[in-house]
């Protein structure tokens, strides 16, 4: 898996103190695992699907399919709404195209609140979006960063995952689509084809594997590819960028960039994203071979 990526794996460590993690790991924008940050938490023995569908399986959750956006649909569209206990019981007959993304326990689930508690790593975690993902044995979430530009620790629960992480100063190579915060659905980041998207050779990635229990540092800004061995799910906490560069294009990216993009997607439809399609693959091969040429 991501043979071809080239990539070393991301540092593992426990006991770390806040000064420790923000000195090697903050200021460095650098990811790292944090064995020993959920060790403490209820969630860590109790947190399983049979537990999620006895709590909250009655609650009405929104789901969205892992397949790009068409047409006139808009990118972050919800497939479907269902009880929450009739979705993991999907995932335990192997349903792993929808996926729970962005759920706030705190309106939706609050008595899952008091199995958790914020790690002391000396950040300022935003509390009122304790978000839960969930995926499928063998569920792929496409190469993305996150819109809000949030330093992310995701503590993960179930089956293992695989993340795969590039830093956002390698996002020239990485075919982002215009206003959109994601790379070309069709890049196969386990197995890149070279020949139509060289730039990934450029690419420079950290690959972290997370067990039960484990939580990721992931840095504001990263891209992130994410792979569920098994059923899943993750609670990310998030703390806010505090630079003010980085303020001015969370709120650029929120108001601008994503206004102008559902707006297109109504008014033109599909040919819309074809064409953002085109650029990405056309601006960043453009990009390579110019370098190229230039060495």
């Amino acid at each position: 898996m991501f043979e071809k990526i080239s990539h070393t794996e991301v540092t593992r460590e426990s006991a770390l103190s806040p000064k420790e993690f923000i000195e090697k790991y903050q200021r460095a924008a650098n990811p790292v695992i944090l064995s020993d940050a959920t060790q403490d938490w209820p969630a860590r023995e109790k947190w399983t699907i049979d537990y999620l569908i006895k709590v909250a399986g009655h609650k009405i959750v929104p789901v969205y399919s892992s397949d790009t956006a068409k047409g006139k649909s808009h990118q972050h569209a919800a497939a479907a709404k269902m009880k929450m206990g009739d979705y993991l019981s999907m995932l335990k007959k192997g349903e792993n195209n929808l996926r729970m993304f962005f759920y706030n326990i705190l309106h939706g689930a609050p008595s899952l609140l008091k199995d958790f508690s914020y790690p002391t790593l000396g950040l300022k975690f935003f509390k009122r979006l304790p978000v839960l993902f969930v995926g499928g044995r063998g569920a792929k979430v496409q190469m993305h960063y996150d819109i809000d530009l949030a330093e992310l620790i995701l503590c993960h629960f179930g089956g293992r995952k695989h993340v795969l992480l590039v830093s956002p100063e390698q996002t020239e190579h990485m075919y982002k689509v215009p206003f959109s915060f994601s790379a070309l659905y069709d890049v196969d980041f386990e197995n890149p084809d070279f020949d139509k998207y060289p730039a990934l050779k450029n690419v420079t990635a950290q690959l972290a594997i997370l067990n039960h229990g484990d939580a990721l540092y992931i840095p504001s800004g990263y891209w992130h590819y994410i792979i569920y061995e098994d059923i899943g799910f993750s609670l990310t906490l998030r703390s806010f960028p505090t630079k003010f560069n980085q303020r001015i294009t969370l709120l650029k990216n929120i108001f601008i960039t994503r206004t102008i993009e559902g707006l297109m997607r109504k008014l033109i439809g599909q040919p819309w994203n074809d064409r953002n399609e085109r650029l990405a693959l056309e601006i960043t091969n453009n990009n390579f071979n110019q370098k190229h040429k230039n060495t």
